[in-house]
């Protein structure tokens, strides 16, 4: 996910009364009532978070990011948690009781973004319309005629979000205002000539099309003029100084507890990730003396060990596809992954589901170099994308970086890590859960988690052969997780400048200069998120052993991760404990 987008940030419900208390009966029953009515509420006022959970019934709406909406959002919050007081907990099972902590954890973390945290005031790259519209196009959820209809309900409202998203901002970081900027060019391609073709070749009437016209003409001045504020903006803050990307201590700590819920606090997961930092390192000198000779032959062995791996991992980054065949080689890489884990039994799997490999969308790019966006429960059926940023455009030198990176082996488990048995397959999983709660409100802990952990687990299984050589590029990978921790704790509740970012990731973590430098843009723009990686990793694996080590010869792999995945995409502290009670 990076990544990879969790559906809720800031939603508003304005209206919805929950259950009395003296409804009649089961409390069960009265939980199932209270959670259908608000997220239709819910989606009602948040469509375009409707839209990512394949939930279209006001997909002709659009949002206005404006005072009242937030006014609302608080509102609804507290309401919110008033409601979920109101239950009776020893009343309801286990998953049930679940469902209350996931809501009320979230109600929690949304009103403190809104309140505490505000970057909807300091982060321009927050307003962005074009994702929504996006898939509206891209996904085949009503005959054409319809979804241009509801495109043209939601262009009308596109001048007021660009209106209300300027009166918002204040003091914002130049980084965030760059990325605005980037991505909402980007965003101008999903209101161009493709779009002007499909309404000219559908069936809507002549009246109809004049009017979708007018609206598209508006939506685009509308974006332009948002650029326009975002030019004069950054030429300002580039003159007077901005304000720091780094939110502190204080904040950091807050964040992490809301978006990680991990058995850890930011402080140990950052000494956890030092000892394993140590770990790996100790692995990977012991794999390059392996591979010396055959990739360096009788040249001199470094004293230095942390030269001596690099060396070795360099020469292994000479081993790389071209870049016009980087988004086909991953292509050809999702069948093989598929087979693998089918012919190992090491988690179901589901080819009715399909997976459609892609070029990055433009409004995508600045972030990641690849993304799973796949569809929400309501529509768990349509195409999931794994998203690629293509590298035709990239100048030689910085695409031989690249790619040096991503490598044979590299590209491999960068497609496990996305794909199968990573996002792709757990997202899957998780559209099946029976609680739409633990699907809708995911832990991005436990979404990456799983995917780091994935990777371990096709390499224990046998994939790659056993070769020291994947050996030692899933360390360099792993070690990714692991300094991603450092790097963001360092930078965010600390002083890391950007030469010593560099210094980790490029002589500690063994990265190219070129991955380098997106990390650390990365780092600037998101906070926690790049923490969420190695705790959930650290967390599903901790659980493993103990309950391979608790069921000796009774422990299937198989059985443990779709027990596992069944759960949503809750913290995994959580699906520990329900795994635990469960018969």
């Amino acid at each position: 996910m990076p990544l990879f987008a969790l559906l809720f940030c800031l939603l508003a419900l304005a209206g919805f009364h929950a259950p009395a208390s003296a409804e009649p009966g089961s409390e069960k029953q009265r939980l199932e009532q209270y959670i259908s009515t608000m997220l239709d509420g819910l989606w009602r006022l948040d469509p375009d978070a409707a839209l990512a959970a394949g939930y279209y019934r006001y997909a002709d709406r659009l949002s206005v990011p404006d005072a009242a909406t937030r006014d609302a959002t608080r509102a609804f919050l507290r309401q919110q948690l008033a409601a979920l007081a109101g239950f009776d907990e020893k009343a309801l099972a286990p998953a049930q009781r679940l469902d209350l902590i996931v809501m009320r954890r979230r109600f929690e973390a949304d009103l403190w973004e809104l309140d505490t945290f505000r970057s909807w005031q300091w982060q321009p790259s927050s307003y962005n319309v074009a994702p929504g519209f996006a898939l509206q196009l891209d996904t085949g959820y009503a005959p054409l005629d319809t979804r241009l209809r509801h495109i043209a309900a939601r262009l009308a409202a596109v001048p007021a979000y660009y209106a209300a998203a300027q009166a918002n901002i204040a003091e914002p970081t130049l980084e965030h205002t760059v990325l605005a900027i980037e991505q909402n060019q980007g965003g101008l391609a999903v209101f161009g000539e493709d779009l002007v073709q499909q309404l000219a070749r559908s069936g809507l009437a002549d009246d109809e099309k004049q009017l979708f016209r007018t609206r598209l003409t508006a939506a685009r001045a509308a974006i332009q003029g948002y650029l326009h504020f975002l030019g004069e903006l950054q030429a300002r803050l580039e003159a007077r100084g901005a304000r720091s990307f780094r939110i502190g201590p204080a904040l950091y700590a807050q964040k992490f507890g809301h978006d990680i819920q991990s058995g850890y606090t930011a402080e140990q997961l950052h000494a956890k990730a030092k000892a394993e930092k140590a770990k790996l390192h100790d692995g990977m000198e012991a794999l390059a003396r392996t591979l010396w000779p055959k990739y360096r032959g009788n040249a001199p062995v470094p004293a230095d060990r942390l030269e001596l791996i690099g060396q070795v991992i360099a020469e292994l980054g000479r081993n790389h596809v071209k870049p016009e065949a980087f988004v086909d080689t991953i292509r050809r890489q999702i069948p093989e992954l598929a087979r693998f884990v089918s012919e190992h039994d090491l988690v179901d799997q589901d080819a009715s589901r399909p997976l459609v490999v892609r070029e990055m969308p433009e409004y995508m790019r600045g972030t990641a170099g690849a993304n799973l966006q796949a569809p929400g429960p309501y529509d768990a059926g349509a195409n999931t994308y794994y998203n690629v940023t293509p590298l035709t455009g990239y100048a030689s030198e910085r695409a031989e970086s690249f790619l040096r990176e991503y490598n044979h082996w590299m590209l491999q488990l960068l497609s496990i890590h996305e794909a199968i048995p990573g996002h792709y397959t757990q997202l899957l999983h998780a559209n099946k859960s029976n609680s739409l709660v633990k699907v809708l409100f995911g832990n991005g802990a436990m979404i990456e988690g799983w995917a780091v952990y994935g990777e371990k687990m096709m390499l224990d299984a046998g994939y790659g052969g056993g070769a020291p050589e994947m050996w030692l590029i899933w360390m360099k990978w792993n070690l990714r997780a692991v300094c991603n921790t450092l790097l963001d704790y360092e930078v965010h509740t600390g002083t890391m400048n950007e030469a010593q970012a560099l210094a980790l990731l490029t002589t500690e973590a063994f990265q190219s200069q070129a991955e380098a430098v997106d990390k650390w843009r990365r780092v600037r723009l998101t906070q926690v998120q790049l923490t969420s990686y190695f705790a959930g990793y650290a967390e599903i694996t901790a659980w493993r052993d103990e309950s391979k080590a608790r069921l000796g010869k009774a422990f299937k792999l198989k059985d443990f991760n779709n027990r596992l995945l069944s759960y949503g995409s809750v913290p995994v502290r959580d699906i520990r404990q329900l795994m635990s009670e469960a018969p």
